[in-house]
């Protein structure tokens, strides 16, 4: 249906349609109305004296019947539409205006988030060029803009599929936008004003300023070169910090005797003695106009100031683009000073500020071609904030000792030997804690494996060796001596059993009274309860409670949360195919192996625990009894190359090779010399109580 404009009324004879600058009435049209009951004289008065009263005023041409639509209902087209005369004498409802107030409010939110309001009449759907995206390539008015008819809000719409941009206001309210960095209202970019030192009305320093400077170590010479000068504001002096480039001047930047601060508006944002580093390969950078001007005493022209000071965090969010970066838009527009050089000193105030600017200019000029400064210390706990407080009180020898000695400034991820000198300090002289590792409780295995914290120890062995035993007795031999603790991740074993073997370690005596047990007499009940206060003081499980295979991220992460609440030192992992390893179908075993034990070193590495990891061998074929290697481990060669340590557990199983409680513990692969080397131990089994000793001691027991 096409719509006449806006507050105009018009009548057709034929079509029965209304239509008014608020509302819309569309009559049911049929040739003969029906009848019914609701129809009363009433309406056909109503229609008839519209009808009397609209004639006097219109003089309609016939609207063809063609017009009547199969639904029922008619309408009226633009060409068929009469040409509306004045109408005196009928009662229509008042026409809106615009609050010219509110209006024009309006309309200057909108140009200042780049919205030409003045040409958008109220009421009207208006046509502009989008000020986010400039209409494409063809500058096209994708920008539909529209204002209510009493110029309280506005609502907008771009229809280029590449920008989208939409949003509405009030006039005495904030934007809502699309876009996050529309919330806000956004200042038109102003033209850059040129300015001259007779048009700020800037004169020579006075000798009172000038003694000021003296104060804080700063010559007359100095001044002049940088072209440090004063502005008259009635009674009130102000030094005038003048920017220039190429010898003009850009822009002023004003301070009063109370330390306040302001810059001329309209000007170009740069460097403070940009045409110092013009030609320079190192840059100095600090903070304030006058730590550029104590560099320059100390002999560094090369130095520039920042003209905003510091933020007062390190923001969070990724860096903005060019156009977005207003704060540090001086970087930008001295970019091709800064490119030229090689290294940049940052040397920022010490406070919390300034280091979080030294972190912003970094991220922007490139950390690897910044170095920081450290300003020496001014007592116990505080340091010098900056190089003019530098200069002021230990002089231009010890600023520039500073600037000499800048450091490099740190990358995330790389770092240089003498970041760790304190922790090499710290294991040579053996202060850290178990730099030689922790002996297994077995004088036998003294020489060939000791046990350090954070390293990845893989224990295989044939089925039925005793490598779950084996470990076991090592964690309660290690508990006994140096109180460590530990994390377990048995999957073969039942709590009650893991428990069983445990206890008779730590008691050395039976858990039951049956055919293992011999003569020996069972644990009394009060044993039993000592032991469980043992087991709930130096161990935790990590355990699937349903029938869900675990995987090793979930193990890890149950293991961190155990090193940081219950400060285990310790975690076995038994055994390798017991876990979830589901891969993705482009990765090889091999592949993934490798993976897993990567994040099983870097767990054992960043939380400063020893892992060891129960790895059974492939199916040997033709095996003749002998010990395997760690390359039968199933699943890949990486179990021994990625490992610090590699042990294989083994029993004797010949009657005629000696005796069968003794068990061969091969150490197979030892990466730190200092705490063992490969070869083979002996160790008796006892059978009754899970221990191992060593076999002398065994052979004195019995």
């Amino acid at each position: 249906m096409l719509l006449s404009p806006r507050r105009k009324l018009f009548l057709t004879l034929n079509s029965n349609i209304f239509m008014g600058s608020k509302h819309l009435y569309l009559l049911k049209c049929t040739v003969n109305p029906p009848q019914s009951s609701r129809s009363s004289s009433s309406q056909a008065l109503f229609f008839q004296s519209r009808r009397e009263l609209l004639c006097s005023a219109f003089s309609p041409k016939p609207i063809s019947p063609i017009y009547h639509r199969a639904s029922g209902y008619s309408y009226t087209p633009h060409s068929a539409l009469p040409i509306p005369r004045p109408i005196s004498s009928v009662n229509l409802e008042t026409l809106d205006v615009a609050d010219p107030g509110q209006l024009t409010t309006l309309r200057q939110k909108l140009l200042e988030i780049g919205i030409d309001g003045n040409a958008c009449m109220p009421g009207q759907y208006n046509g502009l060029i989008c000020p986010r995206c400039k209409g494409g390539v063809s500058s096209e008015k994708s920008l539909s803009v529209h204002i209510t008819k009493d110029g309280g809000a506005a609502m907008w719409t771009c229809f280029r599929a590449k920008c989208g941009w939409r949003g509405t206001t009030r006039a005495f309210a904030d934007v809502r936008s699309t876009f996050a960095r529309m919330n806000r209202v956004v200042t038109v970019k102003q033209p850059i004003r040129a300015i001259t030192e007779g048009s700020l009305q800037l004169e020579p320093l006075c000798n009172e300023l000038v003694a000021y400077f003296a104060e804080r170590m700063i010559s007359r010479e100095t001044l002049q070169r940088n072209a440090v000068m004063q502005k008259r504001n009635g009674d009130q002096i102000a030094i005038a910090f003048t920017y220039r480039r190429n010898g003009e001047l850009v822009s002023c930047k004003y301070r009063d005797i109370t330390k306040k601060f302001w810059q001329e508006a309209n000007t170009e944002k740069i460097f403070y003695g940009l045409d110092d580093i013009k030609e320079a390969s190192d840059i100095i950078i600090v903070e304030g106009e006058i730590d550029k001007l104590a560099m320059e005493e100390a002999g560094f022209k090369n130095c520039v100031s920042v003209p905003d000071g510091a933020p007062p965090k390190v923001s969070d969010k990724a860096l903005p683009s060019e156009e977005e970066d207003t704060k540090y838009q001086y970087l930008w527009n001295c970019r091709e000073y800064t490119e030229k050089g090689s290294r940049i000193i940052l040397a920022t105030d010490a406070d919390a500020p300034g280091q979080a600017l030294a972190e912003e200019l970094a991220r922007r000029l490139g950390r690897e071609k910044c170095w920081r400064v450290k300003w020496p210390k001014k007592n116990d706990t505080e340091s010098f904030k900056d190089a003019n407080e530098v200069l002021m009180y230990m002089g231009p020898d010890a600023l520039r000792e500073v600037i000499e000695n800048a450091e490099l400034y740190p990358i995330k991820g790389l770092f240089n030997f003498k970041d760790y000198f304190d922790e090499i300090d710290d294991y040579y002289h053996q202060t850290l804690g178990f730099e030689l590792g922790v002996s297994t409780g077995w004088r036998a295995l003294n020489e060939l494996y000791n046990v350090v914290p954070g390293e990845l120890t893989i224990v295989t062995g044939v089925p039925n060796s005793g490598k779950s035993e084996w470990i076991d007795a090592l964690l309660c031999n290690l508990n006994h001596s140096v109180g460590w603790k530990f994390a377990l991740c048995s999957m073969e074993n039942k709590v009650r059993e893991h428990a069983r073997k445990l206890l008779e370690k730590h008691i050395q005596k039976p858990f039951f009274d049956v055919r293992y047990g011999k003569s020996v007499e069972r644990m009394s009940i009060e044993e039993l309860e000592q032991g469980k206060k043992w087991l709930s003081e130096s161990f935790s499980l990590i355990r699937c409670e349903n029938d869900c295979l675990p995987s090793i991220n979930w193990v890890l992460e149950l293991a961190r949360i155990a090193v940081l609440r219950h400060g285990v030192n310790g975690l076995v992992i038994d055994p390798y195919n017991e876990l979830d390893h589901q891969r993705p179908p482009n990765q090889t075993e091999t592949e993934y192996v490798s993976q897993m034990l990567t994040k099983v070193k870097r767990f054992a590495q960043h939380h400063s625990c020893h892992v060891w990891f129960v790895a059974h061998p492939r199916q040997l074929h033709n095996w003749i009894g002998g010990p395997p290697n760690m390359y039968d481990i199933s699943g890949s060669a990486h179990f021994i190359n990625k490992c610090d340590n590699g042990i294989v557990v083994h029993r004797n199983r010949d009657p005629d090779a000696g005796p069968l409680d003794t068990v061969q513990v091969c150490v197979r692969k030892v990466r730190n010399k200092v705490i063992g080397t490969i070869g083979e131990a002996f160790l008796c089994y006892n059978r009754v109580t899970g221990e191992y000793m060593d076999v002398d001691a065994a052979s004195e027991k019995r």
